[in-house]
């Protein structure tokens, strides 16, 4: 349950969202300043959590809820997410004026700062992969080109490590010396660390945290919704270059954040408030599960997603894995996937926590969901 101070807090967290005004996306940024991108990052992070780095999703039932997704949606609102290229794909879906990715580990930080320069430099989807996965670029590949085939052409292709060195350079040189962002050596080893995982692994052996079962990079990117249709960040030209226009102009924004912490949402909700947008889409992954077990602390989560203003078509997108879901009793229907992915109201759900009707983790799925 909710503490009094935290039911009080979410009320005067609604009384917020009730002043805000609608989404008006001239006061959104066309874009965003070196100094001030640089200055947004570190005023809204937090200490990092001792987390293992993962340096792609395992959700191999992200893109079913997608089509739901895109129909329900705003444009010109404010994304908020968690984890690696996963948002991409949301991004690209969704279509934010801005975006937040928020993790609590600061490697997660400097890999969407690789991701970053990477689709600066990169005109199109091939020579992204190219310099992603640092393997020379195959003759014949246009626009045009399926994101099955894209891939299948890079499958016989050795890293090579002279594109290796030359991409990671750039990638540094973009990042310091065309943005001025005052890496520490800390943060170039976190870029180099990202940057040689994608070389050695290649996108048909790197896969997300757990078992050697988990989707490659190249087949998440091939994967489908439920109808069959392709929906990856990568699947088309069109959703790449949505993310990389985004990224040009610095509007998605890297934040090292605890869910439960002090500043980072807040910080997040604020922001947006002020520039009198919406958040429209906050993917929070299966995160709600770890902050379930941390009691009143992982619940004021809760408290702090009340600030980030909202209408009533704002979507928690939640995922569960299916091992999780049997051990708990969670009442969603079955898929031939290891996990699943839900699309759920965020007013619903931040009521039914902090108004006591939502108590454990299991009954996050009971409420809101759409």
């Amino acid at each position: 349950m909710i503490t009094s101070k935290g039911r009080c807090l979410f009320l005067i967290g609604l009384a917020i969202l009730a002043l805000s005004p609608a989404v008006d996306a001239q006061q959104l940024p066309n874009s965003i300043k070196d100094d001030e991108f640089w200055r947004l990052i570190n005023d809204l992070s937090e200490t990092a959590g001792a987390f293992p780095q993962q340096f792609m999703s395992n959700e191999d039932s992200a893109l079913f809820v997608v089509p739901a997704l895109k129909e329900m949606t705003k444009r010109g609102g404010v994304y908020v997410g968690v984890g690696s290229e996963q948002n991409f794909t949301y991004i690209a879906a969704v279509q934010p004026r801005l975006a937040f990715v928020v993790d609590i580990r600061r490697d997660n930080a400097f890999e969407h700062l690789m991701y970053k320069a990477l689709f600066e430099l990169s005109e199109n989807r091939a020579d992204f992969v190219s310099r992603l996965f640092s393997r020379k670029r195959p003759a014949g590949i246009d626009n045009a080109v399926g994101v099955r085939a894209l891939f299948d052409a890079y499958r016989p292709v050795e890293p090579d490590g002279t594109l290796y060195e030359t991409t990671l350079r750039a990638v540094l040189d973009r990042l310091t010396r065309d943005h001025g962002f005052p890496l520490t050596d800390a943060d170039r080893t976190s870029v180099t660390q990202a940057m040689t995982a994608f070389r050695n692994a290649g996108p048909f052996s790197l896969k997300g945290f757990g078992d050697t079962t988990n989707p490659t990079y190249a087949e998440l990117m091939a994967a489908t919704d439920l109808t069959g249709g392709l929906q990856s960040y990568l699947a088309s030209e069109e959703n790449f270059r949505i993310v990389r226009e985004l990224e040009r102009q610095n509007l998605v924004v890297p934040v090292v954040g605890d869910f439960a912490g002090d500043k980072a949402i807040v910080g997040i909700g604020r922001y947006v408030r002020e520039r009198g947008a919406i958040v429209n889409t906050f993917y929070v992954s299966n995160v709600e599960r770890y902050l379930f077990e941390q009691g009143d602390h992982g619940k004021q989560f809760y408290v702090n997603a009340s600030t980030l203003p909202a209408d009533a078509s704002s979507t928690f997108v939640r995922a569960v894995t299916s091992d999780i879901s049997r051990r708990m009793n969670i009442p969603i229907p079955d898929q031939p996937t290891k996990w699943r992915t839900f699309l759920y109201g965020m007013q619903e759900s931040l009521k039914g926590v902090t108004g006591g009707k939502i108590q454990t983790y299991a009954q996050l799925f009971e409420i809101g969901r759409r």
